[in-house]
């Protein structure tokens, strides 16, 4: 059986290959060989037969050593060391099977229940969701031991679930009074009415447009025509950086973070609120610190010129998505509402917007409307329901100008032949393309082959509105690859940009924050580090956050969904199938 260890800092062999495991439904696996570029797509993934996997559970870093397979096109290998488990813990629901006391971990990772032998005086009884330590993890041929560790509580019970995957996905909790204290200090030191290397925007109409729910204000904007006909759009990003000094606690703790995590019954933020909330928060009618990216564009929305400056904002009005839409659908209610300027600033962003939009997607900018489930909650904090977003024209206005900045900084930093971290997202391979090709024509789609994006833009058009829409639209998605962070100069696929970074998110996404900090040496007039093999570790690590976060998202959703079906059972209901496994 194969060795585990519990550090990979520890001597490793030089023979053999590591990397990260990932078990797929029916028991087998492939391992992604650290170092694995993100233009290398999924066929550099190593196969692992499922009598070869050992004991090794999704996230595992482990070692593995190439063996023959029947497919010479595809690398094969067995599975030697564990050599760091990504969890011992995870959430589950109790269960009594005769003598045998078991626990069903919660998900698809393990197929059978998990024996915990005697829970002793824990007062657990069946279907209590508890926490485990896995003892021996599940093999192919065994079942596997794991201790309990805590009851939860009862299934279904407001915030168990939230519980569950906070211990499994191993979720920040509180800050440390360390963070907090540093935090503290920050606020004690801000001085509004310090211009000292700021440009004064005070008497600049500012507006921001967010969720109705939003605690945190990261973005404003500014608009106006210059006399040659030309737009100059300003995008104001609340300035983290002043706030998170480089290598302070507030850093290492953002650092480990990486990212807020929106889970429905609450928040993890990565920063403390009182910056994320306050002091960074481009809150109306307060003096706030800002980056501000100055874009001059033509009448039809290219950017000739950039400039970036260190400001201090003061927004004039906070706008919800609903506001926004409830003005352009008519406008005269709000004349009396709104100033002049305040009016003039709306009806220009969305004809902007508008040219950005056309523009992007006529380029071959990919354009899939998804909808995400939200999970509806009662005042107790039990699910009471479920409804999908909509992205209305409020929301593409925002992101179009969001996209813009997020370019413009790109470009900005290219200009400086500056190496950084970029948002990449490679191009799809040719076999899952293949794939989505047969599936869209089985669906009723006309198109001969699937090859390039606008053969991808082609099937997505054809299927607005018809009844397999939702199932090609995720087909398409499943088509793509995942978008990660790293400082290779490639370009995004989806957006179909050269060069593109995140710079809008700074409160709630480090990978912008670093941003921020190359700016500011720029700012300085000194030239940032440029150590590729450091930014591409800070790549991999925010990637990495950045996908943990979304898949307990995904998990939390899922078991709130259920609780609420488990209390219908019975009733009819529309669905959609997204896809057909084995069981």
């Amino acid at each position: 059986r194969p060795q585990t260890k519990h550090s990979k800092k520890e001597r490793r062999p030089t023979d053999g290959v590591f990397g990260k495991f990932h078990r797929a439904a029916g028991g087998f696996g492939f391992v992604r060989p650290e170092g694995t570029a993100p233009s290398e797509g999924r066929e550099a993934d190593i196969f692992i037969p499922v009598k070869h996997t050992s004991d090794a559970a999704n996230g595992d870093l482990v070692h593995i050593v190439l063996s023959r397979g029947r497919n010479p096109k595809r690398p094969q290998g067995q599975i030697v060391e564990i050599v760091e488990r990504r969890t011992h813990q995870f959430g589950g629901t109790y269960q009594k099977n005769g003598d045998r006391r078991e626990v069903l971990v919660d998900g698809t990772l393990f197929s059978q229940a998990i024996p915990v032998g005697d829970p002793g005086t824990r007062n657990v009884h069946p279907d209590d969701k508890v926490l485990v330590e896995m003892v021996h993890f599940p093999t192919s041929r065994t079942r596997g031991e794991a201790v309990l560790l805590d009851v939860l509580g009862k299934k279904g019970e407001p915030g168990v679930d939230t519980l569950t995957v906070i211990h499994e996905f191993q979720l920040p909790g509180e800050f440390s009074e360390a963070v907090m204290k540093d935090a503290r200090r920050q606020a004690d030191r801000f001085d509004e009415s310090d211009l000292s290397g700021r440009i004064d925007l005070t008497k600049t109409t500012i507006i921001t447009i967010d969720p109705v729910d939003a605690r945190d204000f990261d973005d404003a904007i500014s608009l106006r025509r210059l006399e040659n006909g030309h737009w100059r759009l300003g995008v104001h990003i609340a300035d983290v950086s002043h706030f998170v000094p480089q290598g302070s606690k507030l850093d290492q703790e953002a650092y480990q973070r990486a990212t807020s995590i929106y889970l429905p019954d609450q928040v993890i933020p990565m920063l403390p609120e009182i910056i994320s909330n306050n002091l960074a928060s481009l809150q109306p009618e307060k003096r706030r610190y800002a980056k501000s990216v100055f874009m001059e564009m033509t009448a039809e929305g290219v950017v000739v010129d950039t400039e970036v400056s260190n400001s201090v904002i003061q927004s004039d009005r906070r706008f919800t998505y609903e506001d926004v839409d409830s003005f352009l659908e008519d406008r005269k209610p709000w004349r009396q509402k709104l100033s002049e300027d305040v009016f003039s600033l709306l009806e220009q962003m969305h004809t902007l917007a508008m040219i950005l939009r056309a523009r992007r997607l006529k380029g071959g900018a990919l354009e899939l409307s998804i909808p995400e489930v939200k999970i509806d909650l009662d005042k107790e904090g039990r699910v009471c329901g479920a409804h999908l977003t909509e992205n209305t024209v409020s929301h593409q206005m925002i992101e179009e100008l969001m996209l813009a900045a997020n370019q413009s900084v790109a470009g900005f930093l290219k200009d400086h032949k500056l190496i950084f971290i970029r948002r990449l997202h490679e191009d799809p391979n040719s076999r899952k393309l293949e794939s989505l090709g047969v599936f869209s024509r089985d669906m009723g789609i006309e198109v001969d082959t699937v090859r390039s994006r606008f053969d991808i833009i082609n099937v997505i058009e054809q299927a607005r509105g018809k009844p397999a829409e939702k199932a090609i639209f995720m087909a398409v998605l499943r088509a793509l690859q995942k978008a990660v962070y790293g400082p290779i100069p490639e370009r995004h696929y989806a957006l179909n940009m050269d060069h593109y970074c995140h710079f809008t998110s700074p409160i709630r996404r480090y990978p912008d924050l670093l941003i921020h900090r190359m700016l500011d040496v720029l700012a300085a007039g000194r030239k940032p580090a440029q150590d590729q093999a450091k930014l591409q570790s800070l790549g991999d690590h925010c990637s990495e956050r950045e996908q943990r976060a979304a898949v307990a998202e995904r998990q939390l959703v899922k078991l709130n969904l259920l609780v609420y079906l488990a209390e219908r059972i019975g009733k009819q209901m529309e669905a959609v199938v997204t896809g057909v496994e084995e069981f």
